[in-house]
């Protein structure tokens, strides 16, 4: 059988399992998980699907059933699509007569946190290309290498287009957080080109007076902002459905865009901008209060993160942290609470997949190993070593927590911070510590060293049980 055959067939049998196309509203996918929204989400058997040839596990998270595929997501995605009908990322129409979800703090929380996954996962190959624009310049400017100076054409090139990825967050957000919400994403952007304008900027800076239709709005600078655009579309989504809904169809073309933000100018500049911004204001100090917590309080929460990040990105409730964490970055530059622990933990995968590659001796689960620690070390794609070690065998789930303690732990005790957004999991993500003092390098560095070691050796002498047949010669 083929590649693309096996993709067809992990595609058909996973489509049948979920209840087929009809029970589906909305199916995408991230780097390494097909994510659905279903209409009856009774009907999708997690072990069967587990069963499945091609796919790595099962979660429910953010009122999404998430199948983990690993790093070839995107093939059996088009498959799927070719498949099921559906248009790739696209809201399929949801039947309408459906009986509606109880309202309940989870359901709510669960749809927060869908919402925030919704919006950010997109920005992923954006943060990842401007990053690297911003490790370039930190690496060859006068802060490290010293090969150019910072009056440099290309130093001035790299650092302006790695600004550019991040200053324009209320434009770009203004898309993902648009194709989630049901909205037109032009407008979507255009709302948050509005938030961006110069004079707007200018009024900010100077702190002029300004009204919208005469209410008084303050003015403030967006940029690099994610919270006040996620909300404003949130609801110009709703405005944007009402007017279409009740404009006549001669009309519904011309008008619906323009009253849409005519209705939306005061929502948004007014009421939901300003709140957008003190909540990211308010997690922003929160975080920072942590991170720089004296003594035992500070430390410890930072190796806490190490050891139960990977829980958290298996339960979907890291998009918290991740919000907060872009939320920090884009205001001060730098991060030292979220990413050190995030970093350690990631290698920590890698040092549990290799910790267990040495201790297991039946050839094909080793192999397997192998194959999971290659996928995280050098491609970033943590799932594999998560649920084909980890979930499978359990016990190795202690060496992952120690070698992320142990990372966390240095990396707290030494103060490191993160100056580049690398929202990759490989060995490459140890660079998200370049661009400060070079000192921070080379204790970043040393810090992840410690993880993906102390992750090796835990899990080889607690990984498994001596009489597990898995570990005994063959």
């Amino acid at each position: 059988m083929s590649k693309n055959e096996k993709f067809q067939k992990t595609a058909e049998d996973v489509l049948k399992a979920v209840g087929g196309k009809e029970n589906v509203t909305l199916v995408t996918h991230c780097m390494t998980r097909l994510r659905f929204n279903l209409k009856d989400e009774s009907i999708p058997d997690q072990d069967e699907i587990k069963k499945i040839p091609g796919v790595l596990g099962v979660m429910k998270a953010g009122g999404q059933l998430q199948i983990i595929i690993g790093q070839t997501v995107d093939q059996v995605f088009n498959c799927l699509c070719e498949i099921g009908g559906f248009e790739n990322s696209s809201r399929i129409n949801e039947n309408l007569d459906k009986e509606e979800k109880k309202i309940t703090f989870k359901s709510i929380g669960s749809s927060i946190l869908d919402g925030l996954a919704g919006c950010l996962t997109p920005l992923i190959p954006l943060m990842m290309a401007a990053s690297m624009f911003k490790l370039f310049a930190a690496l060859l400017g006068p802060s490290m290498l010293k090969v150019i100076s910072e009056s440099n054409d290309l130093y001035k090139l790299f650092t302006f287009v790695g600004d550019a990825g991040f200053y324009f967050f209320p434009i770009v957000v203004g898309y993902t957080a648009a194709k989630k919400f049901g909205a037109t994403p032009v407008i979507g952007m255009f709302l948050g080109a509005i938030m961006l304008h110069p004079t707007f900027v200018d009024m900010a800076a100077k702190g002029t007076y300004f009204t919208v239709y005469g209410i008084p709005a303050k003015a403030q600078n967006y940029s690099s902002t994610i919270l006040p655009i996620i909300m404003s579309v949130f609801v110009m989504s709703y405005v944007e459905k009402f007017f279409k809904k009740y404009l006549p169809s001669t009309l519904k073309t011309i008008l619906a865009p323009s009253l849409t933000i005519l209705v939306m100018l005061p929502i948004t500049l007014c009421i939901l901008g300003p709140a957008g911004s003190f909540i990211g204001t308010y997690f922003c100090n929160a975080l920072l209060g942590l991170s720089k917590a004296s003594g035992f309080v500070g430390i410890l929460v930072i190796a806490v993160i190490g050891a139960l990040w990977e829980f958290l990105v298996m339960s979907g409730m890291h998009v918290v942290l991740i919000s907060a964490l872009i939320l920090v970055f884009t205001s001060t530059g730098h991060e030292a609470l979220v990413s050190p622990g995030a970093i350690s933990a990631s290698l920590a995968v890698s040092g549990m997949c290799l910790g267990a590659a040495l201790r297991i001796k039946e050839k094909e689960q080793k192999s397997l190993s192998v194959g999971y620690l290659i996928a995280g070390f050098i491609g970033g794609v943590t799932e594999p070593g998560l649920y084909g070690i980890g979930m499978r065998y359990k016990r190795p789930f202690v060496g992952m927590m120690i070698g992320g303690f142990a990372g966390g732990l240095y990396a707290a005790i030494m103060g490191v911070s993160a100056y580049t957004m690398v929202p990759v999991a490989s060995v490459l993500a140890v660079l998200g510590y370049a661009g400060g003092p070079f000192s921070n390098l080379i204790q970043g560095s040393i810090s992840s060293v410690i993880a993906f070691v102390a992750a090796t050796i835990a899990t080889y002498f607690l990984g498994f049980k001596k009489d597990d047949p898995i570990v005994r010669k063959q």
